[in-house]
């Protein structure tokens, strides 16, 4: 018997990765402006970002993607003093479904759409280190030792990526703006997640409990646990261990405080363990960490 193949239609496809970086700022940091031929997409991953496109400005906070269309002036920033992480990848892709792109500029990625946004950029980060020849154009230099299907992987993650945000607008704009009840359940939980990242953030000093936590937003200890692992992959314990790292290296990316200030203010007992706590989660010391984020930046620029 002949059986009739069925051709699986590919209405996105991304042909060619021109960059990929995962960039933490310094307070100061302002791009050269450009302008190129392929898409390139910026996720502010935390702090706040400004960035001009064609003349217009736009703020992007933490969570917050833009696109820059082919062939379009843009220049990016940090603002309002914060010290950004963000992840910049470019890449060519002359699909007609990337038109939604074209109308619609900023996003803001869901649970699911962030998980496919990790795994690629884990994947970049195993398939591709510096390059040595940036000053030639070439942004992208492959690792000898990546694992298998690397580079493969980075496209699917990147087209699938695209083609949730390309779903999630359209079912957007069939309900315009009506909000059923459905998702503003599914939004609850997160909504508490986000006001106990708040709280944490605003009283990291004083190293709030679990306990405490649960008293402080009348919520049991049971489902607390369980909806802040689930929605941010980490125990709270955890969360509140890489808060503070990171709130330390934006600390230091400021510059406006020395290492003694910045122990004290997040909660730490003495500089010394400080600065054992951050060398045991970044592998440098505080020290170390403010020479290598400055080279960073000056490569990349």
């Amino acid at each position: 018997m002949n059986y009739e193949k069925l051709e699986l239609q590919e209405q996105l496809i991304v042909s060619k990765l021109i960059s990929f970086y995962y960039l933490e700022m310094s307070a100061n940091f302002r791009s050269h402006g450009e302008k190129h031929y392929f898409w390139e997409m910026v996720l502010v991953d935390k702090g706040n970002m400004e960035v001009e496109i064609d003349g217009e400005v736009f703020l992007l906070e933490q969570g917050e993607l833009v696109f820059y269309r082919p062939n379009e002036y843009h220049i990016g920033g940090a603002a309002r003093r914060t010290a950004p992480n963000v992840i910049i990848l470019s890449f060519e892709c002359d699909s007609p479904a990337m038109a939604m792109f074209m109308e619609h500029r900023i996003f803001v990625p869901d649970e699911n759409e962030r998980v496919l946004l990790s795994q690629l950029v884990r994947e970049c980060h195993e398939a591709f280190e510096p390059s040595s020849k940036a000053s030639e154009g070439v942004l992208l230099q492959r690792r000898k030792d990546a694992e298998f299907g690397c580079e493969q992987l980075i496209r699917n993650y990147l087209e699938s990526f695209l083609i949730h945000l390309i779903r999630r607008q359209n079912k957007l704009s069939q309900v315009k703006k009506a909000k059923p009840i459905t998702i503003v359940k599914e939004n609850r939980d997160k909504a508490i997640v986000d006001d106990i990242i708040a709280y944490l953030k605003l009283h990291v000093s004083i190293n709030p409990t679990v306990d405490q936590l649960c008293n402080k937003f009348n919520i049991n200890k049971t489902y607390l646990n369980m909806v802040f692992r689930r929605i941010t992959g980490q125990s709270v314990h955890a969360y509140c261990v890489s808060l503070k790292i990171e709130l330390a290296k934006e600390m230091i990316r400021e510059e406006q405080y020395n290492y003694t200030e910045i122990s004290e203010r997040l909660g730490y007992g003495s500089i010394h363990y400080f600065s054992r706590r951050f060398k045991s989660e970044t592998n440098m010391t505080p020290t170390e960490y403010a020479r290598t984020i400055q080279s960073k930046v000056k490569r990349i620029e």
